[in-house]
Parts: C-alpha cells; structure tokens; sequence
C-alpha cells in the first residue's frame, strides 16, 4: 500500500489524533467518505440538470405564456 508500513499508518493516525482530536474524526471521515460518494456519481453518473430544448414553441417562448388570439 504505497510502500507504507504498520509503523508508518501507526505513526500518521497518531499524527491526525493530536491535530484533529479524537471526537471530530468520525465527522472527518463521513465528510471524506460523502465527498468520494459524490465524485464517483459525478463522474459515472448520468446528468442531473435535463438541458434538452423544448419541442414546443419557438426560443423564448413558454408553452404557459402564450398570447390568447
């Protein structure tokens, strides 16, 4: 694993327990967890935003806002 020993990830928890604290690192490894989550569905995932021009009407023109003639 990246040439990293037991003593060396030993040696950086402990590191990560004195800057962050025991208490927030449940709260940092949900944040890093959902921010993987949310990259892997940007990446594979299908759009959200639905761009596709309406087939009603002309541009600009909502199909709510026509004028009565």
């Amino acid at each position: 694993m990246f040439g990293l020993g037991a003593t060396e990830l030993g040696i950086i928890l402990v590191i990560v327990v004195i800057l962050f604290g025991a208490r927030r690192l449940p709260e940092i490894g949900a944040g890093v967890g959902k921010a993987i989550k949310n990259f892997k569905a940007g990446v594979s995932g299908d759009d959200e935003i639905d761009v596709t021009p309406d087939q009603e009407g002309g541009p600009g023109e909502s199909s709510e806002t026509k004028p009565d003639s």
